[in-house]
């Protein structure tokens, strides 16, 4: 596997990483550039972490716009401690440090605690942001279980995020999961398009370009959140022949209105990321101030169909408590009339369809 290389958690690009440590990351540092409460502020971050990277702190505008809304501790996460920090059972499904086996042919390698932005609606906020190191030993040992599994075809890499990796860190991490003969497909979950796209150097994708077929599935919640720099971003990866996807959050306050959310699946589509699925918020200690009903989310989704392109129509998805896995939610296109089947279409018509 190589040698152990030092400094594992640190980070790599000087471009990035200045980026990276110029980020806010106290109330007083926040509220020299916005109108918060400091002691609130601080209260939050003392139990839940504060990041912003200064790209992304130059979007928010006002206490009612999307970036505020995800990047700006809250009091209302403090205001939920009857939720559970886990309620997908992740560590209960987690046989060796750092990696989550809940389907048969698939694991979550977590190969970073730390991401560029601490979004404030984060599933793994019981995590995200501790000082937590995840070395090189606990990999290898999570690629020795992976190993040791000739069932799993697919690696998918989160954390935080796996992008604040050294290149070389990703590198060797990458070439461990691809020396496993059994490993068809890798897939990297990243925030960081959206929140700092400088990370996407020439350099970086030319080491993901080495190790495919890999995937990988960005985080974009708001077509704003789509600036010019993270479209760009995308473009390198694009360009490179690496399929981009989209997992983004249905969250109360940022997307969940028809027109927002329309927006946002075409402009991922124009810039060559497939809208992939699109997840219900987890009823996740310090997050549920986020969540909506999910007959909401479901009459978005009848909103898409029909009124824009197939192509940006993502999947809306469900994790199940108890470590039940994700699932589908669909609205209901159809029913049975006595010997028949009535189908309603996008315009809410109804049409007698043949049935077997």
């Amino acid at each position: 596997m190589g040698p152990l290389i030092d400094a594992y958690n640190a980070v790599g690009s000087p471009d990035w990483r200045t980026q990276l440590q110029g980020s806010i990351t106290s109330a007083d540092a926040l509220a020299a550039h916005l109108p918060v409460d400091r002691d609130a502020v601080a209260a939050v971050a003392r139990v839940y972490p504060l990041r912003i990277p200064r790209p992304f702190l130059r979007l928010i505008r006002s206490p009612q716009d999307s970036f505020w809304r995800q990047a700006v501790p809250d009091p209302a996460e403090l205001a939920d401690s009857g939720a559970s920090p886990d309620p997908s059972e992740e560590d209960r499904q987690s046989p060796v440090d750092h990696l989550v086996h809940r389907y048969p042919d698939r694991v979550v390698l977590l190969i970073s605690n730390r991401c560029a932005l601490y979004c404030r609606f984060c599933m793994r906020k019981r995590r995200v942001g501790r000082p937590v190191n995840i070395d090189w030993p606990q990999i290898r040992q999570a690629v020795a279980y992976i190993g040791a599994c000739p069932g799993v075809r697919e690696v998918i890499l989160s954390g935080g995020d796996p992008l604040l990796r050294k290149d070389e860190q990703l590198a060797e991490t990458l070439a461990a999961l691809r020396r496993l003969p059994q490993i068809e497909i890798i897939r990297i979950h990243t925030r960081i398009p959206a929140v700092l796209p400088e990370r996407v150097t020439a350099a970086l994708v030319e080491v993901l370009k080495q190790f495919g077929p890999l995937y990988v599935n960005l985080h974009f919640n708001h077509a704003e959140e789509i600036t010019p720099a993270a479209a760009a971003a995308c473009s390198r990866l694009a360009d490179a022949g690496i399929p981009l996807g989209s997992q983004s959050v249905l969250l109360k306050g940022v997307n969940n209105r028809v027109a927002t959310m329309r927006a946002l699946m075409r402009r991922l589509a124009a810039v060559r990321v497939r809208p992939y699925a699109l997840h219900h918020p987890d009823p996740v200690a310090g997050t549920t101030h986020f969540r909506v009903p999910l007959a909401q989310g479901l009459q978005i989704m009848r909103s898409l169909r029909g009124h824009i392109s197939g192509l940006c129509v993502p999947h809306y998805m469900a994790d199940l408590p108890a470590g039940g896995g994700k699932v589908p939610l669909l609205p209901d296109y159809w029913r049975r009339q006595g010997g028949h089947v009535e189908v309603m279409n996008y315009e809410g018509r109804l049409f007698q369809y043949p049935d077997v």
